[in-house]
């Protein structure tokens, strides 16, 4: 059996696997959900093939499990090609056997890369800016919960038990106490990212109870979406170890805050590396602003693709730690798009309206593909919000259906994210939405059963 390929890998993965004997591959793509669907094989059957197949229709199924019906696409599921992308090899730390993880490129049979795989559509976006001589660059901030096991999906969801006994507690924010409940979970959270090879800049406890954020560091959006692709698993499986389980719902708790996917964004020149939304001066130029221009302009038609799901629009409440509109500050945490402190080599715009439950490629394509129309567009920011922004109207929308009908109707996201792409995730979000208003919720029977 020849593995040769080893010598492809990412040091950490080869340091993963050094005096060990190299068991299984998983092959592995993101779905629109974010899922992680592929094939697992054994090390020798890998070695032997160069490439492998999945039918299209993993694409066409919604959250749910059905099947979203696109015009124009033939529903005989016909294959993808996957290969191997290396440099994205890591290990799979909580298996029983030596499994190394791969995520693959996916074209057509005749090398077209699929327009509606999320990862080429991220590629398609920095290929944009790259085609203007920009290379984008993101920080994402991930939260999520650790919540008690939850086998009755007709049952609220819980926060998990401590070291105490006691259950967690909310409005902890920043607290080191309330992290060391949870401690064994954050613990092997910081093993399976060291054997994976990930940077953490940090961890800490938000508002909710059980409720912690992630900090990683800034760097390409391909790559960290593909860290973020492979967090949410290795997270889950950290949790799953001490009966828990982690959630990266919206809003999974009634009355908690609900859970962001932040995107910091900067654009430096891809010749000198130099940040263009700061002059040598250090004051901020019209690339900034007009990168703020464009996601205040596009955002309200792209929320579909940052607030995917019905439940992702109980996150957006006044005071609630969530923006309800696209007002711009420094460092203003009330607004939905807020510019930190830092050095002006770190000039960055944060965008704030992203939940965790969105697909990393998609959220991360879809706020860089505002910000690059609004460069491309000219397009002039409001004034700086300087107060409170919840005490404004909310200008993002409400609801699902009305997210979904902004998608469609814009034809500047259209031609960045590419029609294929929108065709296929407007259909899969809208039978998902239609199965959704076909369920009766505890509310209505509690409140309309005997009372209208």
């Amino acid at each position: 059996m020849s593995l040769e390929w080893i010598v492809e890998l990412p040091e950490a993965a080869q340091s993963y696997l050094v005096g060990r004997r190299l068991d299984e591959v998983e092959c592995l793509v993101a779905d629109l959900a974010g899922v992680a669907r592929g094939k697992a094989m054994p090390a020798a059957k890998f070695s032997r093939q160069a490439k492998f197949y999945l039918p299209n229709s993993i694409f066409l199924q919604t959250i749910t499990g059905d099947w979203a019906q696109v015009e124009g696409m033939a529903f005989t599921e016909p294959d993808m090609l996957l290969t191997p992308d290396f440099s994205t090899a890591t290990a799979a730390p909580w298996t029983g056997d030596w499994t190394i993880q791969i995520i693959h490129d996916i074209t057509d049979k005749d090398g077209t890369p699929v327009p509606y795989a999320p990862r080429n559509l991220l590629k398609r976006v920095v290929a944009l800016y790259e085609a203007e001589g920009w290379r984008p660059i993101v920080a994402p901030e991930l939260e999520f919960y650790l919540v008690a096991p939850n086998l009755d999906p007709g049952k609220p969801v819980e926060p998990p038990m401590g070291r105490s006994g006691r259950r967690a507690a909310a409005r902890q924010a920043y607290s080191m106490s309330a992290v060391d409940e949870y401690g064994p979970v954050i613990d092997d959270i910081y093993d399976f990212a060291e054997a994976q090879g990930f940077e953490i800049d940090g961890i800490l406890q938000e508002g909710g109870a059980g409720q912690v954020e992630l900090n990683m560091a800034h760097g390409d959006p391909v790559r960290l979406a593909d860290e973020i692709f492979y967090f949410k698993r290795l997270i889950r499986e950290a949790a799953l170890r001490h009966d828990t389980y982690a959630t990266f719902m919206a809003k999974p708790i009634e009355g908690e805050p609900g859970s962001a996917m932040h995107i910091h964004h900067s654009v430096v020149d891809a010749v000198t590396g130099r940040n263009i939304f700061a002059d040598a001066s250090g004051a901020e130029t019209e690339a900034f602003h007009h990168f703020i221009g464009g996601l205040q302009h596009h955002l309200p038609a792209a929320i579909a693709l940052l607030a995917p799901y019905v439940n992702s629009y109980r996150r957006y409440v006044r005071d609630h730690a969530a923006p309800i509109n696209l007002a711009w500050g420094r460092d203003n945490r009330t607004t939905g798009l807020r510019v930190p402190v830092s050095e002006p080599e770190a000039t960055r715009v944060e965008n704030r309206l992203a939940g965790m439950d969105c697909n990393p490629y998609i959220g991360i394509a879809a706020s860089l593909a505002c910000g690059y129309l609004g460069m491309k567009e000219g397009r002039v920011p409001q004034d700086e919000f300087t107060g409170d922004a919840y005490d404004t109207e909310a200008d993002i929308p409400r609801t699902f259906g009305e997210a979904l009908e902004l998608f469609d109707e814009s034809d500047a996201l259209r031609a960045v994210l590419g029609t294929e792409f929108c065709k296929v995730y407007a259909a899969v979000k809208d039978l998902e939405y239609q199965e959704f208003l076909q369920v009766i919720s505890p509310w209505e029977r509690e409140h309309l059963l005997l009372n209208v």
